[in-house]
């Protein structure tokens, strides 16, 4: 009778896989701040391979496809730490939690940052009940 069974590879990755492909620290982020930046094929769909660091929606979308599925070296070429760290907040939510928590440990990044724009601490303006406005 074994008390332990079976591991699959796939139940050790979450803990020891992202942490060996982000860089050691914010600082390792090189990525431009504006232009177009041309993904590696392996990390984009066929007749999306470019990307305007401008827009931000499509940065976005690019900075967590390179956190999930990038390399070391496609993360460090490719992300600007400045523009990580102002996305963050709408980025983290959509990562798995053990990802996410990699990334706010190893990249410096804060859990509660608030969006670019929104001054830390404000709530958004209430109506009073009833009001029709």
């Amino acid at each position: 009778m074994a008390i332990i069974g079976p591991m699959s590879l796939a139940d050790l990755l979450p803990r020891a896989w992202p942490a060996g492909r982000l860089p050691g620290g914010p600082g390792g982020l090189r990525g431009p701040a504006s232009g177009v930046i041309l993904l590696p094929r392996h990390l984009s769909l066929p007749g999306m391979r470019e990307c305007d660091v401008s827009d931000d929606r499509a940065r976005r979308a690019a900075y967590g496809l390179l956190l999930a599925q990038g390399s070391r070296s496609d993360i460090a070429r490719f992300v600007n730490g400045g523009l990580l760290r102002r996305d963050w907040p709408l980025i983290r939510g959509t990562m798995s939690p053990w990802l996410r928590r990699a990334c706010e440990r190893r990249l410096g990044l804060a859990a509660g940052d608030q969006p670019a724009g929104d001054p830390p601490g404000r709530q958004p303006a209430r109506r009073p009940r009833g009001s029709r406005e």
